[in-house]
């Protein structure tokens, strides 16, 4: 009797479990989906692209100055984030012809700016793989857009190389990638030159090479970066090594053109030097320990069929400058390692948290060297624009995609910080600031965590204040003191 009840047991035990088999297995099995064509942008809506984390990007580039001609293998290693059926990659322009995922040959096709991949079966969430494109083509600098002040960008074509300045929606112009900042990762480069050139690039250079009538150099940047900030700029280049008074290592790479161009600055390596070393031991000192390896300049004399490019840029190790620069300039692109390279925007709705810190970095170096107070810059700023002007209708917290770098945002910016600092008093302000540093260092981050912390560190309720100076078009009454 207890055999009998127990063989009877285990049969409606084996009964039910065949019953549920049919339901666990279509549990289990996995639905694949393709990933979004764009990560999310308010202002960019087919920047980026969802499905996937990127981790790591090995470029390796060919470039011909004499026919301007870029080709290409780029290897992508990611993350998948949901079970993908497909995914996208972005680029401009430039012909691709060879897609493998795993080392398996993918289809792929192309719909604008996406580069639409179908790997030969579904990628499982959480599972890392690598995508390679192999590409090549002239790459077209993006001309005429009202986002950077009219200025040619993206891959500039320069009289004896190249000049990569990003921000920011350029770096598709000559690699496939999730073009965004929101998803970081870091980039190993390895760029092939004719041999009287030279290539400077983000981070470290790792080797260099010479065979025959071409030389390659290897540049490696281990710290996640945002794909705007990637360089590996082409000329020739004169280079300096060593490091800061305060101890970080520098390089600084400069284009001989640039001797004697500015009478104030005849030799543009030290000029350079000195100050790239000076301001990075500032911010090191005052917002907490430099995000990277390594700092430094690439100064290019950089023109586009004869047009100035008219920007320089942050890009991650070593900013880039399209000419010999004030040491104002360099002072608000080295801040911005800690404000728009360490600690990047979520999405481009958030670009105060690049400019106006900066802004009013290269303001506070402006006093330390003998310029105006940042409070006295601060009211020069307001009392420079009436309350009539448009100047006070772009919103800073939300200035809109195609005066996302207007002057309200860089001196706007830095003025509203100037106010806050007023407000909650030195100690809690700079104490903000590196808090602000550190826990998001390497990351992304967002106005409403920015403010959220404000208010957390001062212990006073900023909410009316931050809605008047960030959120709010329009000019408030000047604050007291």
């Amino acid at each position: 009797m207890r055999r009998t009840s127990r063989l009877v047991a285990v049969g409606a035990v084996l009964a039910s479990a065949l019953a549920l088999a049919p339901a666990a297995s279509a549990a289990a099995r996995p639905h694949f989906t393709p990933g979004a064509p764009g990560i999310g942008d308010p202002y960019f809506p087919l920047e980026g692209n969802g499905g996937y984390d990127a981790l790591h990007y090995g470029l390796d580039l060919k470039y011909d100055p004499s026919t301007k001609r870029l080709d290409g293998v780029v290897t992508m290693t990611a993350r998948a984030t949901q079970d993908l059926s497909r995914f996208d990659l972005d680029l401009q322009q430039l012909t691709v012809s060879k897609v493998t995922v795993n080392r398996h040959a993918a289809k792929f096709t192309r719909d604008g700016q996406e580069l639409v991949i179908t790997p030969k079966s579904g990628l499982r969430k959480n599972r890392v793989f690598t995508v390679s494109v192999t590409y090549g083509g002239v790459p077209q600098t993006i001309v005429g857009s009202p986002i950077v002040f009219g200025s040619p960008y993206g891959f500039v074509h320069t009289d004896d190389g190249a000049f990569m300045g990003d921000e920011p929606n350029a770096a598709s112009t000559w690699f496939p990638s999730n073009d965004h900042p929101g998803d970081k990762a870091a980039f190993t480069f390895t760029v092939t030159v004719p041999k009287d050139l030279s290539v400077i690039a983000n981070g470290r250079l790792l080797s260099r090479h010479t065979k025959g009538a071409q030389s390659t150099f290897v540049w490696d940047e281990k710290i996640p970066m945002a794909t705007y900030l990637a360089t590996a700029d082409i000329g020739q280049w004169e280079f300096k090594n060593g490091r800061t008074p305060g101890g970080i290592p520098e390089t600084v790479a400069i284009d001989p053109k640039l001797k004697g161009r500015d009478p104030n600055h005849p030799d543009p390596m030290a000029f350079f030097w000195d100050t790239s070393a000076e301001a990075t031991d500032l911010w090191d000192q005052l917002y907490g320990k430099f995000p990277f390896d390594s700092t430094g300049a690439i100064g290019d004399l950089a023109t586009y069929n004869g047009q100035a490019i008219g920007f320089s840029l942050e890009t991650q190790t070593r900013p880039l400058y399209s000419d010999v620069r004030s040491t104002n300039t360099i002072a608000h692109e080295l801040a911005h390692q800690w404000f728009g390279d360490s600690v990047s925007v979520k999405t481009w709705n958030n670009i105060w948290l690049n400019e106006s810190f900066a802004t009013f970095s290269q303001w506070y170096w402006a006093e330390k060297h003998g310029g105006r107070t940042v409070h006295d810059q601060a009211r020069v700023t307001y009392n420079n624009h009436a309350a009539t002007d448009n100047w006070w209708n772009v919103v800073i917290a939300d200035p809109k995609r195609d005066t996302m770098f207007h002057d309200r945002v860089y001196s706007g910016g830095g003025m509203v910080l100037e106010f806050l600092r007023e407000k909650i008093g030195d100690d809690a302000f700079f104490t903000l600031l590196r808090t602000w540093a550190a826990q998001h260092r390497h990351g992304n981050a967002t106005t409403d965590q920015f403010t959220a912390l404000a208010q957390k560190v001062s212990g006073q309720d900023l909410s009316g204040f931050f809605t008047t100076w960030l959120w709010s078009p329009g000019k408030p009454a000047l604050p007291q003191g």
